[in-house]
């Protein structure tokens, strides 16, 4: 296996970081930055490389790379974002030399910061810049703060055309005469170079979802019915049509409640075989089946993972074929239905043995050159370029190279009992070269809430045990990933299982002798800091300090401005968050008089997740009862503190902040 780019661009990557940040500790540093690597795509010929990365303390850079020595010798950056708060979020090819770029960003619409996406699509060199996202005018009677989806590369087409799924919005002249009806959601063919742009579907003012075949043909609608005053009902009604028929035939209904969906989820078309593919609860466990689109509406199981439940569609090359399917038990796994990708898979764990979570991450047009990525617990991951005709594998770039030299911490899958008796999943991480005896010890709950932690590399529980403490990160009920019994309510509603499963962890961890119970602390980001704040309102004496960062801390305030925004039904809030009773009582900011330990909380002045609003109550309500606690706001930042500066200075804080609380 041999070096593809060499030292230059790592160089770079590795200098930037370190250079950018205050008087924080180095492992902070180190640990702080962001992935060196975020993204990589291939062009259809094969030739080209695009790689998206940070660029200085937040921002990000696309970069092109030719692989057949017909460009510069090192990458050439064509695209910047500054990160204040824009940055690029994916780049592809849409021909040989045509890119398309997504754009997040973060404006002030009518008074208030709104996050937003856009198009954009250049020339490899960084030539010809243009806005894909179609153009607003002062007629616009709306304001559209999606961008467009990509939703077809046309992987034949020669002129850089793409299918783009995006809002209309209706038009009016001076005097108030509606100029241009079009309203809702629909698809165009855009010229990426042109800008040239052609009415695929009309838009649907009920319209919110579209899935083709991946060669231009739209085959599949969702449709979601409104109330009286616009809310989105609680379900979405799905069509399609036969091939070479314009006519839309029903498909099915998914009912959506309480963050789980009842019914066949459509995700990708196959016309060859003229099914759609897309998962499907049945038994209380999420599968992938197939329907077919001829008319008879056939239903097959295609493939069930025992114990849990199938949470991807794995697709490939330029028409995005269906080629397995994934889910996480105690690790991530991958069941691959294509016989040579699945040979493939096998040879390549045995050339990687060290780095089991394999992803095949793009591929050529012909399928011949794969871009991978590789990682595990312990390596944060390289990307690798495969060519099936030679059979060498090329590393690209690591992703953390600033961690090379680094000793990480092993990632131990375990479970423990929870106050009830039931088994809670979790994951251990202990320092390297600890005895695992009498540390100091985090409770770490992962966000969501419906989310899931997985085996895998993790910068916060890596750096937290690189400081000498043990770390565990319960799968509490209310995750998900374990099917509809272990989901519960979700753990806004089931919020007291949730916290019961969470504290027992910390409980286990003393029971076990792993933790010193005088050094026992609770970290958490977004539902996690929620989780940690409320850990200290049920238990007050069990953690010795609380760092919640990005936290809800009052359920009925988040409510009452997801009503005033008018997105979702009554109905579908109760499902979300409950009665009064379950914001009086699981909300922490209203039991501030309860909390012992003291509070450190983070959050960035622009979250679109977590209004900042909630940390600054927290602060207040615990302020006003005497209590200890500190808010460290970080400006032009969203929920995810996606700043190499911020988050060491995060890491360092919070570890002085832990060894001055437990007294270390």
């Amino acid at each position: 296996m041999r070096k593809l780019l060499g030292y230059v661009a790592i160089a770079v990557a590795m200098a930037t970081p370190v250079a950018a940040v205050r008087a924080a500790d180095d492992v902070a540093i180190r640990f702080g930055a962001r992935d060196n690597v975020l993204d990589v795509s291939i062009s259809p010929d094969g030739k080209s490389l695009v790689i998206l990365q940070p660029n200085g303390a937040r921002g990000t850079v696309a970069s092109v790379v030719r692989l057949d020595g017909s460009g510069p010798p090192a990458m050439k950056g064509i695209l910047y974002a500054s990160g204040n708060p824009e940055r690029l979020t994916y780049c592809r090819w849409a021909t040989n030399d045509r890119l398309v770029c997504g754009l997040y960003m973060i404006d002030t619409v009518y008074g208030k910061k709104r996050a937003g996406t856009r198009l954009l699509s250049v020339n490899s060199d960084g030539s010809d810049q243009k806005a894909l996202t179609a153009r607003g005018n002062d007629r616009s009677l709306g304001i559209v703060l999606g961008g467009g989806n990509v939703i077809d590369w046309l992987g034949d087409n020669e002129d850089g055309s793409v299918l783009m799924a995006r809002w209309f919005v209706p038009e009016a002249t001076t005097g108030h005469i509606i100029s241009s009806e079009r309203e809702g959601y629909g698809v165009e063919r855009v010229n990426t170079r042109t800008l040239a742009r052609r009415m695929v579907e009309a838009p649907n003012k009920l319209a919110v979802d579209f899935v083709t075949d991946g060669h231009g043909n739209v085959r599949v609608m969702g449709i979601a019915p409104r109330n009286t005053v616009g809310q989105s009902k609680s379900f979405v009604e799905y069509r399609y049509r036969k091939k070479g028929s314009r006519e839309w035939l029903p498909l099915g209904t998914v009912t959506y409640s309480n963050y789980h969906a009842t019914g066949f989820e459509p995700y990708a078309v196959d016309p060859d075989l003229d099914v759609v593919y897309g998962l499907e609860a049945v038994g209380g466990r999420t599968g992938l089946y197939k329907i077919a689109l001829d008319g008879s509406l056939k239903k097959e199981l295609v493939f069930a993972a025992p114990g849990a439940d199938v949470d991807e569609l794995l697709t490939i090359g330029r028409h995005d074929r269906v080629v397995g399917a994934r889910w996480v038990t105690d690790k991530r796994r991958a069941a691959m239905f294509d016989p040579e990708l699945s040979r493939f898979s096998a040879s390549l764990s045995k050339a990687l043995p060290g780095a089991p979570l394999v992803n095949i991450v793009d591929a050529s047009a012909d399928e011949q050159k794969l871009i991978l990525f590789a990682g595990s617990d312990t390596d944060p991951g390289r990307f690798y370029l495969y060519d099936k005709v030679t059979k060498h594998l090329s590393e690209i770039l690591p992703v953390r190279p600033l961690l090379a030299q680094a000793k990480l911490a092993a990632v131990k899958p375990i479970s423990y009992p929870a106050g009830d008796g039931t088994m809670v999943p979790a994951y251990l991480t202990l320092p390297p070269g600890s005895d695992g005896k009498n540390l100091p010890a985090i409770v770490l709950p992962h966000g969501g809430p419906t989310y899931r932690d997985e085996w895998n590399f993790d910068w916060l529980p890596q750096y937290f045990a690189s400081r000498g403490y043990a770390v565990i990160q319960p799968n509490y009920r209310g995750s998900s990933g374990y099917g509809m019994e272990w989901f519960q309510q979700n753990g806004i509603r089931s919020w007291r299982t949730a916290i019961g499963d969470i504290d027992d962890a910390g409980r286990w961890l003393v029971k076990s002798g792993i933790a010193d119970p005088s050094k026992l602390a609770i970290v958490g980001w977004s539902y996690g800091g929620y989780a940690a704040l409320q850990s200290a309102v049920v238990d007050p004496s069990l953690f010795k300090a609380v760092v919640a960062i990005a936290p809800v801390t009052d359920f009925g305030i988040v409510r009452e401005q997801e009503e005033r925004d008018g997105g979702e039904t009554p109905e579908t809030l109760d499902a979300i968050f409950g009665d009064a009773a379950t914001a009086q009582e699981g909300s922490p900011a209203r039991h501030a008089d309860r909390f012992i330990a003291p509070v450190l909380l983070f959050h960035g002045d622009v979250d679109q997740n977590v209004a900042i609003g909630q940390s600054r109550l927290m602060q207040d309500r615990l302020k006003d009862v005497g209590k200890k606690v500190e808010l460290v706001e970080y400006k032009g930042l969203d929920h995810q503190l996606d700043d190499n500066v911020a988050r060491a200075d995060m890491l360092d804080r919070a570890d002085k902040f832990l060894r001055a609380s437990m007294g270390m």
